[in-house]
Parts: C-alpha cells; sequence; structure tokens
C-alpha cells in the first residue's frame, strides 16, 4: 500500500507541485498598456435647411441645434451651431459689407493665425461657388493643441460677410478629437456647399 501511495505522490502530486513553482516563478517585467481614447459612435448623417430671418440659409445637420449668439459681445445674424453629442460649436458671425471686405478677410487670416504657436501646420483652401456668389477660405489647422481647427469665412464680395470658427467645450487634445472633427468638418464643408444670401 505505501508503495502505490508512494508513486501517487511522484507521479501526480509531485509534477502539479513543480509546476506550480516555475508558472508562480521568474523575473516578470510589468508591461503598462498604452494609453486609449474614449469610443466615440458618431451619428447618421442628415440635413436640414435653416432659412429664418437671417441674410443667409443653409443646410445643416438635424443631429445639431441652432441658437442665436447671446453672448454681450455678440452683433446681429450672429448664431451658434451646437453639437451637444460632441460638446462642440460652430460659432457663425455676420457683418455688412460697407467698402471694408478687405478688413473683414485680414481679422478672419489674423484670427486663424493665432493658433499657429499650437498649430503643426495650416491649410487653406480657396472657397469659389459661383451660382451662390459664395467665395472665401477655409483654415485647416492642425496641431494637437489647437483651440479651434477649422475656421472659414464666406462673401458675396459686395454686402455679405459671414466666418466661422469651430471650438469644443472640452480640454484641448485634438489627438483623441480626430474622429468628432473630421465628422464635423465635413458638415460644415456641406454647410458651405450649401450657403446662399438672402435679401432682408
Amino acid at each position: 500500500m505505501k508503495k502505490y501511495r508512494f508513486r501517487f505522490l511522484f507521479y501526480i502530486i509531485f509534477p502539479l507541485f513543480i509546476s506550480s513553482l516555475i508558472s508562480c516563478g521568474g523575473d516578470k517585467t510589468y508591461v503598462p498598456k498604452p494609453m486609449g481614447y474614449i469610443r466615440i459612435d458618431l451619428l447618421e448623417k442628415k440635413y436640414v435647411l435653416f432659412d429664418s430671418s437671417y441674410p443667409y440659409t443653409f443646410e445643416y445637420p438635424s443631429y445639431a441645434k441652432i441658437n442665436p449668439d447671446i453672448n454681450k459681445n455678440a452683433e446681429l445674424y450672429w448664431l451658434n451651431i451646437e453639437f451637444p453629442t460632441f460638446k462642440g460649436k460652430i460659432h457663425l458671425s455676420y457683418k455688412p459689407i460697407k467698402r471694408n471686405l478687405s478688413l473683414f478677410a485680414d481679422d478672419a487670416y489674423n484670427l486663424a493665425m493665432k493658433h499657429i504657436s499650437k498649430a503643426s501646420n495650416i491649410e487653406d483652401s480657396r472657397i469659389n461657388i459661383k451660382e451662390n456668389k459664395v467665395y472665401g477660405i477655409i483654415y485647416n489647422i492642425e496641431g494637437e493643441g489647437a483651440a479651434s481647427t477649422y475656421q472659414f469665412f464666406v462673401s458675396d464680395s459686395i454686402s455679405n460677410f459671414v466666418r466661422g470658427a469651430l471650438y469644443f467645450n472640452v480640454s484641448t487634445n485634438n489627438d483623441s478629437l480626430a474622429p468628432v472633427i473630421d465628422f464635423i468638418k465635413k458638415d460644415i464643408n456641406h454647410l458651405i456647399e450649401t450657403f446662399k444670401w438672402k435679401k432682408v
């Protein structure tokens, strides 16, 4: 009986004991996982027409809300297109032109260039939609710390000028916001493509 007990210990228990020692021991180095970002679910793109008492009209996404700008420095026909899901907004400011188009265009340029210290690159592209008399420039501002990554202005070159800028109400970490920024850039491009002037 003792003989069988010894064989049982030797062939069953002893290998289990050795394997547990080997698996628990050894020089293990902890390797931290790389930092990840929160998953962001993007929405289905659908657009609705903004057509009010303003001197311009355009299509904006159905998941956004339009509110008049109530800032104390706001002027007539200024508004915000707000994206509650993403804590972002497109701020639109309107100016009537009175032989001062170059001044407004210079201001839009300077406001975009204010981000140059935080930007890794600033690209501009022309807007030229002749059928709607919509002309201007888009400023695509790249860089992790840039507060506004997409700005533009449009004008009919005679009477009306609108400047737009994209902002987020979160700390500036544009790497983590990149999917949302790209998503809303498409909405801004659609806004520009459907932009029209009105007489009020």
